[in-house]
This record gives structure tokens, C-alpha cells and sequence, in this order.
């Protein structure tokens, strides 16, 4: 068996479960409680130098997978309408739950008690918990003879599982009630030519006890004589009194009747009917009846589905003394009339006056009186008695059922107990619960009692509304029914993290962004509702940098950014939602700068306008002389820079050339002329809409030596005074000119550097005299002055003159 369960990797080890489920209630049916369900099986390890034998023992734990059951759908207890407060009543079934332990049924509950019942449980020796019923207030079954309720088994897994069944209890009856007669006195009157058969009276004794405990038998009591009990019949089922006998036309007499009601176990009640028998002289009339409906000891049965003007009786009415007129009516209230037949003389006719409605009034009791001129008074007893007939469907005490569940709900969840009568009798009036077509199919009605459960967990996300039809239905023929509408709600739980509609998000902004400008919105939902589907957004990495709107979800930056000193930012957003507890999801964000034009390119050699470099006449043509090298902080096009001599100074026309891509300067032809060639090189990048440059002086001193600096120097200087005036002149920029705080700063600027310039030719002859002078001492006195001069393409120190020996050129 373990291998129908079980996988054994014989190279590895590894012990796997097979594609087999494991069922705790299959493995292990036979099983008591409390024991360990397990699967045991031997493995042996090979080959022999490394033989070992080992016992595997699996135990299986048991999983709330089962809901508790009972055996029968219906459960009916009987409880005696006298039962004492506080008796308890098992019931016959108990729920069945295959899981063991806590997963078993724990408790048991009414979804009603009516105020009189309440439910406890009991522990049998085999340890099987059982249903009891308790009696909790005061029965009486004349009030009411039975309840029906759901009785619901709950077991101990998280969540509970719960069973139902319909637990019907009946209140037998017990005999506390006796017959009691409605009259306790009755008058009756014979005329001495009554004839044999007719009917003196009825009388009525009811008991409100049912069954063999409302059985009512009449009889005289032993104080009538035998005789009079032979002239006058008593009906003991019907209590009908009539004429068997002759009686005496000529004198009068009293007759005293003492009737007894009988009850099983009752003192009988009594009633007295006093039977007075009038001498006739004239003679009163006699009256005969024949019925048309169906008659059986002056009870007649009428279906309450007979339309108006129904025949009842035809009535023969004789009067001894002819020619006499005669008064013929009825007592007694319904819609009855009693008439003289139109085609016969002395023949008169019952009959209805209306529809007869069962549930309205089940019998009527009517008197047909005939009195003559002389004062004698004929009267005669009909009972009618309706029949019910199916006129009356079901009726829902709401037609529209509004109901309202919570999400994830334990399957078999109670929903409500739907209602129904109907105003028939019997089975007429026996009501079935039915689910109407378009009910889903997780929903379950029970056709007794109308309780309405839901079969398995509802989503609230998947499905908010249901709305469908129940009916409820009688037995009789032609069957009736009636419809309500369920709207059922389905409640919201907080079960659904916020989402966002990427996992990722990058956006891309210009450098330079204004501060608090919306960088990008993020999208976030939640499938909950109300304060469970509220979703907030916050920055959790500690950025200081971003803000972000928590309710819309817009980013935002603080201040400008800067990508050439952070080109990217990685932040990390969460998304928390209202409910309790809050459910979160966490999405990252990466925001990567887009680079703008905002720096010039930075030329970093030559390092200044004052430096030069030594060509050699005999520099053959396309050799590199010397190079400009220069950098941009952009990135992209905007870092690509070009370069190109703008101006020359000195030197043969034309004579050296500049790669724009790298920025080596080559000689292009011979040279002829010695002396100082002066280049004016742009520097400029590719940057949209408007490029950016700067600008360097390179000088390029044409001889065999350098070995008179000083003299260099000094045409270096005064080509820094002309590269001055050339910047005044704005050759070197293509950028709008900016307004000043000092007007005319650069004549100022370049007007210092001339007078210093003089300066330094008088200090440097000073100094060339004074080192002649001291040549004995083999001293050599250096002396470095620094300028610096500022425009708007850029500020750049130079190096003016290095005072040192000095020879003539």
C-alpha cells in the first residue's frame, strides 16, 4: 500500500509523494479516534558493504476537509405538551464527521428555538458527542402543535465546517382538555303530528385535544327512562336527537332529556333538552325535506367552487288547516335565501345566495321556520358544510427577500428561512420550497423548510449581486404557487492586496525639471470595496529627493535634478490599503534623467593661453605639431565635440590644419618663415536646440630653440592682449550678450592687462641689468607674475613671463 502513496528515488534518497492523494478518512476508516494514521514500509540500503535496513513510519495528519453530515435530511422528535422546564429530549441522530480530533463535530445549535428550546450536547461512553433537546418554556400543543427548525452540526477546524438537517418537533398531545357543550340548555318543540324520522335538534360538545383525546361520544344518562330513550334517538357520534317513535296527538307532555358528553378520561359534560309536545287541534304544518346536495344526518356538503344560486333543498311544506297562510323563512346568518318555488304551490327552495369561500367560514348552521295562522311554529335543522377546494396558492410573507453575506463564507452557510402559507386545508395547504431556474447552483433550499443555504464560499470580486427566484408550491390538484425574489449582497472582506498595473515603472524627465512638476503617475487598484479597496502610496527607501501624492499617485520632485550628478534614482513605492488588517504591495520605480545642453565643453590642454609649443622649421608636412583636448560633462550628442580654427595669427597662411574629431593639429605645408604662429581654436559641442563652446589660444612657436623665453614671453603677451580684444568683440561666442552690473567690465578687464603687461617689461629689464651685474656671484633670480583674465566663454590663468637669464635673439 505505502507504494501507491509514496515515491523512493533510489540514486538520491529522496522520499516524494506519489501523484496519488492521501486521504486520512480512506487510509485509515477503520481506525478509532485518538489513534495515529500512518504508512510504514522498510528501506534497504545498498549495495552489501553499506547494507542497512530502515523502518519509515509516515504519519498522517488529519486536515479539516470534511463538514459534518447527518444521516437523514429531516430529524422529528415528539415532545409531550406537558413536559416540565428544563426536560431533555435526545435526538435519535447525531452528525457524522469523518475527521478526528478538533475537525470533528464540536457543538451543535438551533437556527431558531422559538423561546422554548435550547440545544446541549452530551458525551456518550464510546466519546461521541449527541444532540439533547431542552424544554426551556411552556408548551401547549392547542397553541401551537409543532416547530420547524434547521439544527446545525459545527466542527472545531479553522474555519468550521458546518452540517444541517431540518429538526421537526412535535407537541403530542396529552389529555387536558374535556368536551364542553356549547348550550348547556335546549328548548325543542313537537307538535303532535310529527311525523317519525323528523330531526328535534343537534347538539355540539368539542374538545380542543386531538386524536383519541378529542373523541366526543353522547349519551343519555341513566335518569332517562328506557321508553323515552326508545321514542327519542340520540346519534352518539353526531349528538342529532330525533323522532323514532309515535307520540301522543291528543294530550301534552314534557319530556325532560339529560344528555352526557364523553372524553377519554373527562367527567362528561352535560346538557338538558327539554322536548315539549303540543296537543294539535288544527294541527301544525308539516314541512319535508329533499335535499339536492349531498346530505348524510342533516349535514349537507357543498364545495366552495359551486357559484352562486346553488340548490340546496327542496321543502314540502303541508299545513293541516288548508287555506291558511303560513310564514316560511330561515334563520341563521349566511349567504342563504329560502323562497317559494315559482312552478309549485307549498314548495319552497334553499339555495345560495353567493360563492361559498372555505377559509372564510367552514359550515353554517340554518333553521327553517314555518309558522301557521293558529301560531304553530315547524322548525328544522340544516347544517352546511363547506368543502375546501386548491383556490388558494402559497403567499411569501415577502415577495422581495433582501439578504446580505460576508465573502469567504464557510460552505453551507446559513442564508434565511423563507416562509410561505397557504389559507387550504390539508394537502392543499402543505407548502414545498422550490428554487426557480435561474437560481445558481451554489445555492441549496430545503424543500420542507425553507431554509436557504449558500453550498460553498462566495468572492466577493467574482460576483457582488446575486439575484434569483424562489417558489413555494402546494400539494393540491391543480397544483398553485406563488414567487419571491432573493437579492443576496455579497459583503466585502479585505482579502485583496493593491496591485499595481506594472511591477515596474521607469520614467524619463529632462534634466533641469521644474521642483514639484508631475514626473509620472502610478496606477494602483485594490478589488476590495469601501475602506478595504482605499489604496495610499508612500516612498519607503527614504527618499529625500521625491514626493508622492498618496491618494493619486503622482511623483514628484522636490527641487531641479541634476543628471550629471545623478543620472538615475531607484525608489521603492508601497501601496497600503484601509482595511484591518491593511494588505500592502510594493512596486519599483526607476526614474533616469534625459541629459539638456547646460555645460560648455572644458578644454584640458593646452592647460593655458600662455603655453606653446616648439615646431621645428624642418617639421615635415602632415606631421601632428600639437593637440587640443577637450571634455564635456553632457552626455549623448551634446557631449560629441568638434573643433576648428577660427582665427590665425602669424605665421604662413594656412600652414596647419585641425582634425574636428580629435582635435590634432597637423602641419600642412613646409615651412619657410620662423616666428610665432598664433591658432584661435572653438571648441563646441553638438547639443540641441543650441550648441555650447568655448575657446583656446594655441601658440605655436616656429624655430630650432626656445632658448630665449624671455623674448617668447613677450610676443605671448602681447597676443594675449589682441586674443583680449578679439573676446570684446564677441568672435569667439554665439551667445546672446548679458546684461552687466559694471558697464564696460571687460575694457576695464583688458586695460589692467595691458598696464600690467608694461610693467613686467620694465621689471624684466631691471632684472636682466641687475643679473649682469651679479654674474660674478653665479646667482640666478626667477620671478612668475599670474593674470587672470575672465570673459564670458571662459576664465583661464596664464603664465605671463619666467624672468631668468636672458640672451639677445
Amino acid at each position: 500500500m505505502s507504494e501507491q502513496y509514496v515515491n523512493l528515488n533510489n540514486m538520491t534518497g529522496e522520499l516524494c509523494t506519489s501523484a496519488s492523494v492521501i486521504d486520512r478518512e480512506d487510509l485509515c476508516r477503520e481506525q478509532p479516534d485518538g489513534q495515529d494514521c500512518s504508512l510504514s514500509f522498510d528501506v534497504f540500503v545498498l549495495p552489501r558493504q553499506y547494507f542497512q535496513l530502515v523502518k519509515v513510519k509516515i504519519i498522517i495528519h488529519d486536515v479539516n476537509d470534511n463538514k459534518p453530515s447527518f444521516s437523514s435530511d429531516m430529524i422529528q422528535l415528539s415532545v409531550p405538551e406537558n413536559a416540565r422546564i428544563n426536560s431533555r429530549f435526545a435526538l435519535e441522530q447525531s452528525a457524522i464527521d469523518p475527521d478526528t480530533g478538533v475537525n470533528g463535530v464540536q457543538t451543535y445549535w438551533l437556527i431558531n428555538d422559538f423561546g422554548v428550546f435550547s440545544l446541549d450536547v452530551e458525551e456518550s461512553e464510546s466519546g461521541e458527542l449527541a444532540p439533547v433537546l431542552i424544554v426551556t418554556g411552556p408548551l401547549d400543543r392547542e397553541t401551537k402543535s409543532e416547530y420547524i427548525t434547521n439544527i446545525i452540526a459545527e466542527d472545531g477546524g479553522t474555519p468550521p465546517l458546518l452540517g444541517t438537517a431540518t429538526l421537526k418537533i412535535i407537541i403530542t398531545d396529552v389529555n387536558d382538555n374535556c368536551p364542553q357543550f356549547t348550550e348547556s340548555h335546549v328548548n325543542v318543540t313537537v307538535f303532535g303530528n310529527a311525523t317519525k324520522g323528523a330531526h328535534l335538534t343537534r347538539l355540539h360538545a368539542f374538545d380542543a385535544d386531538v386524536g383519541g383525546n378529542a373523541q366526543v361520544r353522547y349519551a343519555y344518562s341513566e335518569r332517562v327512562p328506557g321508553d323515552t330513550r326508545a321514542l327519542f334517538h340520540l346519534d352518539k357520534i353526531t349528538g342529532l336527537i330525533k323522532l323514532t317513535g309515535k307520540i301522543d296527538t291528543i294530550t301534552e307532555r314534557l319530556y325532560r332529556l339529560t344528555v352526557l358528553a364523553n372524553g377519554p378520561g373527562c367527567i362528561p359534560a352535560v346538557s338538558t333538552v327539554m322536548v315539549n309536545i303540543v296537543k294539535v287541534a288544527v294541527g301544525p304544518p308539516a314541512v319535508t325535506p329533499r335535499y339536492i346536495a349531498a346530505e348524510k344526518d342533516g349535514v349537507v356538503s357543498l364545495k366552495e367552487s359551486e357559484p352562486p344560486f346553488s340548490p340546496i333543498a327542496f321543502f314540502t311544506v303541508e299545513n293541516a288547516d288548508r287555506g291558511q297562510s303560513m310564514d316560511c323563512h330561515i334563520e341563521g346568518a349566511g349567504p342563504f335565501r329560502f323562497s317559494p318555488y315559482k312552478l309549485f304551490t307549498n314548495e319552497y327552495l334553499l339555495e345560495t345566495t353567493d360563492s361559498l369561500d372555505y377559509e372564510e367560514k367552514t359550515d353554517y348552521e340554518l333553521t327553517v321556520v314555518v309558522k301557521n295562522s293558529h301560531g304553530f311554529v315547524m322548525k328544522t335543522a340544516v347544517r352546511v358544510q363547506v368543502i375546501d377546494e386548491n383556490d388558494n396558492a402559497p403567499e411569501f410573507r415577502q415577495s422581495l427577500v433582501e439578504l446580505f453575506i460576508e465573502e469567504n463564507n464557510a460552505p453551507g452557510s446559513f442564508l434565511s428561512r423563507l416562509q410561505a402559507t397557504d389559507r387550504d386545508s390539508g394537502r392543499r395547504g402543505e407548502v414545498t420550497y422550490l428554487l426557480g431556474s435561474d437560481a445558481p447552483a451554489v445555492f441549496a433550499l430545503d424543500r420542507v423548510t425553507g431554509v436557504l443555504t449558500v453550498a460553498m464560499a462566495l468572492d466577493r470580486e467574482e460576483r457582488e449581486r446575486y439575484k434569483f427566484t424562489v417558489r413555494a408550491a402546494d400539494r393540491g390538484t391543480p397544483r398553485k404557487e406563488s414567487v419571491a425574489t432573493i437579492v443576496l449582497t455579497v459583503l466585502d472582506r479585505n482579502d485583496n492586496h493593491p496591485r499595481f498595473v506594472n511591477r515596474d515603472f521607469t520614467f524619463f524627465i529632462p534634466e533641469n525639471f521644474p521642483g514639484f512638476g508631475e514626473i509620472g503617475a502610478l496606477s494602483v487598484t485594490d478589488a476590495d470595496s469601501g475602506r478595504n479597496g482605499w489604496v495610499a502610496l508612500s516612498i519607503v527607501n527614504g527618499s529625500n529627493s521625491f514626493v508622492i501624492d498618496g491618494g493619486k499617485g503622482s511623483l514628484r520632485a522636490k527641487g531641479p535634478l541634476d543628471r550629471e550628478k545623478q543620472g538615475s534614482y531607484f525608489l521603492w513605492i508601497e501601496a497600503v490599503d484601509g482595511g484591518e488588517p491593511s494588505l500592502s504591495a510594493v512596486a519599483m520605480v526607476t526614474v533616469l534623467l534625459i541629459d539638456v545642453n547646460d555645460n560648455p565643453p572644458v578644454v584640458l590642454f593646452p592647460q593655458s593661453n600662455q603655453s606653446y609649443m616648439l615646431v621645428p622649421p624642418t617639421t615635415a608636412p602632415g606631421t601632428s605639431v600639437t593637440e587640443v583636448y577637450a571634455v564635456d560633462k553632457d552626455s549623448g550628442m551634446n557631449a560629441v565635440i568638434a573643433y576648428s580654427i577660427i582665427e590665425r595669427k602669424g605665421g604662413e597662411p594656412e600652414s596647419f590644419e585641425i582634425d574636428p574629431d580629435t582635435g590634432n593639429i597637423t602641419l600642412r605645408r613646409p615651412l619657410s618663415n620662423r616666428g610665432l604662429c598664433v591658432l584661435l581654436v572653438k571648441v563646441s559641442d553638438h547639443g540641441q536646440p543650441q550648441p555650447l563652446h568655448s575657446a583656446v589660444t594655441v601658440n605655436l612657436f616656429i624655430n630650432e630653440t626656445a632658448s630665449n623665453e624671455t623674448y617668447i614671453h613677450g610676443l605671448l603677451t602681447r597676443e594675449a592682449d589682441i586674443e583680449v580684444e578679439e573676446l570684446l568683440l564677441g568672435r569667439l561666442t554665439e551667445q546672446a550678450p548679458k546684461n552687466e552690473a559694471i558697464p564696460c567690465k571687460s575694457a576695464l578687464v583688458a586695460l589692467c592687462t595691458i598696464c600690467l603687461g608694461l610693467t613686467l617689461t620694465v621689471v624684466s629689464l631691471i632684472a636682466y641689468i641687475s643679473c649682469k651685474k651679479k654674474q660674478r656671484k653665479k646667482k640666478r633670480l626667477e620671478t612668475q607674475i599670474q593674470i587672470k583674465l575672465s570673459d564670458s566663454a571662459q576664465a583661464t590663468g596664464r603664465k605671463l613671463a619666467e624672468i631668468s637669464d636672458m640672451q639677445h635673439y
